[in-house]
């Protein structure tokens, strides 16, 4: 097509065999872009909402994006969206890595996946096109031992699978790609696995032609210069995301004991990115065309968290199996880190519903015949690593695990509702708004539930990024306050989920300038976008999937923070903080174009384009 698209999508429908493609034209591309928003877009167009996530009819889609196979830093990453199964809202999940510029050269720029194979299968994209073949011989298996089979003949064949958790259809359950990159959040694995989907794999080689290649190497260039000297780019190079741990745990971002403690120096210390780098790196990886490479490869040689040379833990896993537990042995959370990749679960949901377990048990809520034996006191990874195994293969406790952290205290009952720290059924990430309430307010309105990834409130509130070209910024943003917020709010909402919908890495975002993006945007698309226009394109994105969430039954009554997190810590940097919800959400309804049941007003609805939405919305 000369303007960064293969020009074409697959269609697969596991349960008559079939593989067909669809073409969708330039106009529908450029209004919403890929990844995310394209894919809510087909399955308003193109499904019933009320389906059952795991129902055979449901989707999956896997989306790329505009960028996605140029080379430019950070465009390796694809979206993989569905209808939750953990949160019954629309789910999606970016993940990096090998997979997308692959899927790309072979010849498509998404796959739409529904129906349910009689028998385990997997989906092959080639060159030469798409086929379903058996995958009997790989269903039981983990996932690492699923990509090795598969890659057997051909290593240089990108891989998506899932594992035990997904074929259990364990609702926090993950998809895999190579090993060490996973679309965790929202449960999508389940969805693979509901479908007898076992893998995805993708090779190709045909060139993915740019509108302007001369421009787009000026850009390259930039960008590669603006990483070069990048203080962030160096940091996450030379501690992985972890670099995170230290600091934050000065400045109140980081969650310990289940969100009940302010500060622990000692587990930050024992946890933090350089621990890692000293003790247990090998070396650094990177995703396809990255220069940056924040990826972790660790091995621990002795003990008994022993583990062999593979993918070690970002820092939202060293809080959910370090902080949040009470385990101060990194060893422990990189062998937790390879049990939930190797059978396919979500180290946030899984790690958070553990952390649940632990304060039900040491509150006596539960007893230790409730957790089939195991003795889940704080920091002992002894009664963890078998948790794991039983969550993925919904054994016993596992089994009421399995589901999330707020299916299993309504489970449970006794008042655990009141320990799960959710928004809208997904546990929140390992950043606490009680030290930055913008935070508080992103988790909110995020349209997955709780989320750090669909929005740039985490580096702008944090003073990691600054973007004034794009809309007025402070200088300095005071976590502990709620005022001036919601304005960063939805800025950093309509910048940042653009990360999602042309499939590139946060961490770019962050580090490149917006220029430089879209000037690359532009060379490799030809569409001469402004960088308005990207941002209006956000939010149509973000107003698009809201829409989508009301009409599934979400209002503004769900716009709210667990009583946890409303529950202000007597020490640390954010000793007697909370967000002022009723502040943040006036405010923000006010800017967004929000009425007071939490739907999109009419006339924000036109102004986005989004009139077959308003329609249906104002029915």
């Amino acid at each position: 097509m000369g303007n960064g698209h293969a020009g074409k999508f697959l269609h697969v429908n596991l349960t008559d065999a079939s593989c067909s493609d669809f073409i969708l034209d330039d106009a529908m591309l450029q209004k919403y872009m890929g990844g995310s928003c394209l894919a809510a877009k087909l399955f308003l167009d193109r499904y019933p909402l009320n389906l059952d996530p795991l129902a055979p009819e449901s989707p999956l889609m896997i989306m790329t994006g505009p960028m996605v196979g140029s080379g430019f830093p950070g465009t390796s990453r694809f979206i993989v969206s569905a209808k939750s199964p953990q949160t019954g809202i629309w789910g999606e999940s970016a993940c990096g890595g090998t997979f997308s510029p692959d899927l790309k050269r072979a010849g498509y720029d998404g796959i739409v996946i529904d129906g349910k194979a009689k028998s385990p299968v997997y989906i092959s994209i080639t060159d030469d096109g798409a086929q379903i073949l058996d995958a009997s011989h790989l269903w039981g298996k983990d996932i690492y031992e699923t990509t090795d089979i598969l890659k057997e003949k051909d290593k240089s064949l990108k891989v998506l699978a899932i594992g035990p958790a997904g074929e259990n259809k364990v609702r926090i359950a993950a998809i895999g790609n190579d090993k060490g990159h996973f679309s965790g959040r929202t449960g999508l694995g389940a969805v693979m696995g509901s479908k007898n989907l076992k893998a995805i794999v993708a090779k190709g080689s045909k060139k993915i032609e740019k509108a302007d290649d001369d421009t787009y190497k000026k850009f390259l260039k930039e960008a590669m210069q603006e990483v070069k000297d990048s203080a962030l780019a160096e940091s996450i190079h030379l501690m992985g995301s972890d670099a995170n741990m230290d600091v934050g745990m000065v400045i109140g971002d980081v969650p310990i004991k289940n969100w009940t403690v302010a500060q622990d120096f000692d587990l930050s210390s024992s946890l933090s990115g350089p621990t890692m780098r000293e003790k247990y790196l090998t070396k650094a990886h990177a995703c396809s065309n990255c220069p940056v490479a924040c990826k972790r490869v660790v091995k621990v040689d002795e003990g008994p968290f022993k583990t062999l040379e593979g993918p070690g833990p970002e820092y939202e896993t060293c809080g959910t199996f370090g902080t949040m537990l009470m385990n101060n042995d990194l060893a422990g959370v990189i062998k937790a880190n390879e049990l939930c990749n190797k059978y396919g679960m979500d180290t946030i949901s899984c790690g958070s519903a553990i952390a649940l377990a632990m304060e039900l048990y040491d509150k006596g809520i539960l007893s230790k015949n409730d957790v089939d034996g195991l003795e889940l006191t704080w920091g002992n990874m002894d009664a963890v690593l078998p948790l794991i195994k039983k969550i993925a293969y919904r054994e016993g406790f596992g089994d009421v695990l399995a589901d999330g952290s707020l299916k299993a205290a309504q489970k449970i009952g006794k008042g655990a509702e009141d320990l799960v720290v959710h928004v809208k059924g997904l546990e929140a990430p390992m950043h606490d708004p009680r030290g930055f309430h913008g935070m508080g307010l992103a988790y909110m309105m995020s349209n997955r539930g709780a989320c750090h990834l669909q929005h740039a409130v985490l580096p702008t509130e944090q003073g990691m990024a600054s973007w004034p070209q794009l809309f007025d910024m402070k200088d300095d943003y005071q976590g502990t306050t709620s005022i001036d917020k919601a304005a960063l709010v939805y800025n950093a909402e309509n910048y940042g989920i653009l990360a999602n919908s042309l499939s590139i890495c946060h961490y770019l975002v962050f580090i490149l300038k917006p220029e430089t993006i879209l000037g690359a945007f532009n060379a490799i698309t030809g569409w001469n976008l402004t960088n308005q226009d990207l941002l209006k394109a956000g939010m149509r994105d973000w107003t698009l999937k809201r829409g989508f969430n009301n009409l599934l039954g979400i209002t503004s009554k769900d716009d709210k923070l667990p009583k946890k997190l409303l529950t202000a810590l007597e020490d640390g940097a954010a000793a007697g903080s909370i967000p002022d919800v009723k502040l943040l959400l006036s405010e923000y309804y006010s800017l967004r174009g929000l009425d007071e049941r939490g739907y999109p007003k009419k006339e924000k609805l036109v102004e986005l384009g989004l009139d077959e939405l308003k329609d249906r919305l104002y029915a």
